[in-house]
């Protein structure tokens, strides 16, 4: 993995549902980038916290998209999480298929 690259959690049917429709617009479980303005993204050191958190009661198998910050095509902006001296990554914008360099199964 390169730690320059961010992540993102996907239901493998949310993944192979963007391969046929050219982009890729959940920004969450169970929320879509329309619902949310952005998509929900996080550095190396952060997903597996994230998967812990939302993820660990989902039955669907999941793959975990590792994303190149310089080919995305729509806007990438860190942002604090209120409460918390953290940052997480945002896309504003639909993530498309050829910023994703790898496709990790989980």
């Amino acid at each position: 993995m390169n730690e320059d690259n961010i992540f993102h959690l996907a239901l493998v049917s949310d993944w192979a549902a963007a391969q046929e429709s050219g982009d890729y617009r959940i920004s969450t479980l169970g929320r879509t980038l329309e619902q949310e303005g952005f998509i929900h993204a996080s550095r190396e050191d952060q997903w597996r916290g994230v998967r812990t958190r939302f993820y660990t009661d989902v039955p669907e198998e999941l793959v975990l998209l590792e994303i190149d910050p310089a080919r995305l095509t729509s806007p990438l902006v860190v942002e604090p999480v209120p409460g918390t001296d953290d940052e997480f990554p945002h896309i504003y914008g639909p993530l498309n298929l050829d910023a994703v360099v790898r496709i990790h199964e989980q």
